[in-house]
């Protein structure tokens, strides 16, 4: 089949699909839940696939709220990440369900004709973009094994066709000292609190000497029980953030040094855990961003623009095993951001169903080009 034949029948199926791709954003909307808790999202996805002639595997990758879906048996595999997390308190303020319903657009848009293409599509549900590292899991449990380009769509203020991100760690830290009371023997402690003192001051000083491309913050999350009792215990919940993967690790051991020190000074005990999976930084394909660039320009979409890298993704750790891009998709009048109250009125309003609709096409069309040896 030719590219384009395949491209004019691709966007006849969106708009034919208009009202379920549409309903299914404003349903994920209306029903926010949060990371690993996406049942209803997940099943939503999953079924508008199947009625879309795709064979679907629920609980991809040994995550309840994830799915595989598959139709087509061409050589070359496609894959579109459906996220579709809320987030706690503010909803779908990210625009989750626009992504969802753009990329299980896109599958059902190429289902029809992927034989012809000689494609295989991929929809993949993936769950705990938020938090979580949904697809950093997945990834080591296989699924995205044989995929050879990975793309999807993220709602925002602006249009990109090159995202970029940073590198994201989570570092949770517990100090353990020893209680005491604070007045009649206070050499009989070791304070927990105070050894929490120590390392932020570290850090503090530590942030002087980083490159600007490197971050380290968090809060305090316990600090003692009584002013008039040692505390035996403290903790804090930290991010670190660099504009390339390779610098985190060393981030995280500069970091990690200061609570050491400020265990030493003390006499407590640290321990570290990470919460979730390190998120990469996102190494986008120039030749598919560029395909992906031509289609929104033949949509009407609004003159990309070059960014910084300033967000954070799992869908970075899927760029590093294969070819990948994460576009951004204008809403609205750019006066609302991401993980903002008014976004999230934003992602169920006119231009977000519009961007549903055009994300759904030019991710396919992308993807026929990369069939037809553009990409």
């Amino acid at each position: 089949m030719h590219v384009q034949t395949a491209k004019d029948a691709i966007r006849t199926t969106v708009e034919g699909r208009r009202e379920a791709l549409l309903g299914l954003s404003h349903r994920i909307h209306a029903h926010p839940e949060t990371a690993f808790e996406e049942e209803r999202a997940a099943r939503w996805c999953a079924e508008l696939l199947a009625d879309g002639g795709f064979a679907v595997t629920p609980g991809a990758g040994g995550l309840p709220t994830a799915f595989a879906a598959t139709a087509g048996s061409g050589p070359v595999t496609v894959a579109f990440c459906a996220e579709y997390d809320a987030l706690p308190g503010l909803g779908h303020a990210c625009g989750h369900n626009v992504i969802a319903a753009a990329s299980v657009g896109a599958g059902l848009a190429l289902a029809p004709v992927a034989d012809d293409l000689g494609l295989t599509v991929k929809v993949i549900g993936t769950p705990a973009e938020e938090r979580g590292g949904g697809k950093a899991l997945l990834l080591e449990a296989g699924v995205f094994d044989g995929v050879d380009a990975a793309m999807m769509v993220h709602p925002g203020p602006f249009e990109t066709v090159r995202f970029r991100s940073f590198a994201l760690g989570t570092l949770e830290v517990e100090f353990r000292g020893r209680a005491a009371h604070a007045t009649l023997a206070p050499w009989e402690g070791r304070n927990a609190a105070d050894a929490m003192t120590l390392a932020q001051v570290a850090i503090g000083m530590l942030r002087q000497a980083l490159p600007r491309d490197r971050h380290v913050h968090g809060v305090v999350t316990h600090a003692g029980d009584a002013p008039n009792i040692v505390p035996a215990r403290s903790a804090a919940s930290y991010e670190l953030r660099a504009a390339r993967a390779e610098h985190l690790a060393e981030l995280r051991r500069r970091t990690e040094d200061c609570f050491r020190a400020g265990a030493i000074a003390t006499g407590c005990g640290v321990t570290f855990t990470r919460p979730e999976p390190d998120y990469l930084d996102f190494r986008d394909d120039a030749p598919l961003a560029a395909c992906y660039g031509a289609n929104a320009a033949a949509l009407g979409r609004p003159e990309p623009v070059e960014k910084e890298p300033f967000a954070m993704t799992d869908m970075a750790n899927v760029s590093h095993v294969t070819r990948a891009i994460h576009p951004m998709i204008m809403i609205g009048d750019g006066s609302a951001a991401p993980h903002e109250e008014a976004f999230a009125a934003l992602a169920v309003s006119a231009s977000a169903d519009r961007a549903v609709l055009d994300g759904a096409t030019a991710l396919a069309w992308t993807a026929a080009d990369l069939a037809g040896g553009a990409a």
